[in-house]
């Protein structure tokens, strides 16, 4: 996956560039407020590809048991709007990570301004849906920044 469509790794996690298109936005050239779900869902996605964690391979069992993500719980502040034709990153960075969830943090800049601002938290499932421990090789690739360098997992 190249670099240009799927963003790029960080010391922090994952930087996603979007455009602003006008499908985006509503009759005054403002970004809806649902899209910016859609941008965050977009950073969470390639940030979970270019660290060799596939929706289908997931799916698949190809890193383990069957399993999928679920969206739990989000918190979001909506701090300034975006409007047509702005490019803005997504930032994607794994706060904590647990055996079966995980709680990553997101914010959307224009430059230095922070737009929105996301607390996601998201679980794993087997693939009858009910919750389930993450293979090693998952918990490893999303850990935090802070834990690669040295500090443990938490517990969920």
């Amino acid at each position: 996956m190249s670099e240009e469509l799927a963003g790029r790794l960080t010391d922090f996690g994952h930087a996603l560039k979007v455009r602003v298109y006008f499908e985006d936005t509503d009759f005054s050239g403002v970004v809806y407020h649902a899209r910016y779900l859609h941008f965050l869902e977009r950073g969470r996605s390639d940030f979970l590809r270019l660290k060799g964690i596939g929706h289908r391979e997931l799916h698949a069992g190809a890193l383990g048991e069957k399993m999928a993500f679920a969206l739990r719980h989000m918190d979001i502040d909506f701090i300034r709007p975006a409007r047509i034709d702005d490019i803005l990153t997504v930032e994607t960075r794994t706060v904590r990570l647990g055996g079966a969830r995980i709680v990553q943090s997101q914010r959307i800049v224009r430059g230095s301004d922070l737009l929105v601002a996301a607390k996601v938290e998201i679980a794993a499932i087997s693939a009858e849906g009910k919750p389930m421990r993450m293979p090693p090789s998952v918990l490893t690739a999303l850990a935090p920044a802070e834990t690669v360098t040295g500090a443990s997992l938490t517990s969920s």
